[in-house]
């Protein structure tokens, strides 16, 4: 579905006045390759998310997961930011934004260039090790990943979560490794489920919101607490809201504006009218 002009004239209207905050969820990312959980393109009906709790718990389950988020990361990894990226980008450098809070743990709203991020469930270009707490770059361990494992090979349909659909007998063979420093356990440096978001980080994305003149929804379906929570407090602020994604969303009711429309052609044709290419 193509935005009404007039509804995109109405949403520049609304940024034009500045001090956007930006909550962004897994559909800014689809046009860069990545599945979101919901949208159209969502498979969350058929990936099993990892919990804290089988991930720490069960070697079979970190052998698991590592293998899949092996291969996985050869398209996370390389995904590149989209066109919706690079608007919201332009609108922070054009001085309308701030802050970004992402439910995204890719990456892409700093590889577009925007500056003021909070990663609300982290990023998966980080390692954490949960003994000492160092925290490493994933290229270092996709390369340390990849001299435990000559010659093993596996393709598998990429989940929203970055990780890769593998039969048993692929996990089989695969080896994992620990941390360099003490030989602790390696865990992405996201939230899986069941692990609570560090609080001063929660903190910090309502202050985001708290200071505010405006609420900027783009690509969630808002359908869980996590991000659903910053909605309801710009609502209770009495902060204009305004969504873009496709398809409804759980906070509808609570904005003044709703766009069903794809995010990159839509932020695009937002910073054309704006100025802020």
């Amino acid at each position: 579905m193509t935005p009404s002009t007039t509804k995109v004239d109405e949403l520049a209207g609304l940024v034009a006045r500045g001090g956007v905050a930006v909550l962004s969820g897994a559909g800014l990312s689809t046009e860069s390759g990545i599945p979101d959980y919901r949208g159209p393109t969502g498979r969350a009906r058929r990936a099993e998310p990892m919990t804290y709790q089988r991930f720490v718990g069960s070697a079979q389950a970190r052998q698991r997961y590592w293998a899949r988020s092996h291969v996985g990361w050869r398209e996370i990894g390389h995904a590149r930011p989209n066109a919706g990226h690079r608007a919201v980008a332009a609108l922070e450098r054009h001085g309308l934004l701030t802050g970004i809070v992402t439910q995204n743990v890719d990456g892409l709203h700093q590889a577009a260039g925007a500056r003021r991020v909070i990663e609300l469930h982290g990023g998966l270009d980080r390692v954490v090790c949960l003994s000492c707490r160092e925290r490493t770059p994933r290229a270092e361990l996709e390369h340390r990943l990849s001299e435990a494992n000559p010659g093993w090979e596996a393709d598998g349909v990429i989940n929203p979560d970055g990780d890769a659909v593998l039969t048993d007998e692929q996990v089989a063979g695969f080896r994992m490794v620990d941390c360099t420093g003490c030989g602790g356990l390696l865990k992405p440096d996201v939230v899986f489920f069941g692990e609570n978001v560090p609080r001063p980080r929660v903190d910090e994305c309502f202050a985001v919101v708290g200071g505010a003149q405006a609420l900027l929804v783009l690509g969630s379906s808002l359908a869980i607490r996590s991000g659903l929570r910053f909605v309801t407090k710009a609502a209770a602020l009495g902060l204009p809201i305004a969504i873009v994604n496709q398809g409804p969303t759980g906070a509808d009711a609570d904005a003044s504006l709703t766009l069903d429309a794809p995010l990159g052609s839509t932020l695009t044709d937002l910073t054309a009218l704006l100025g802020a290419e």
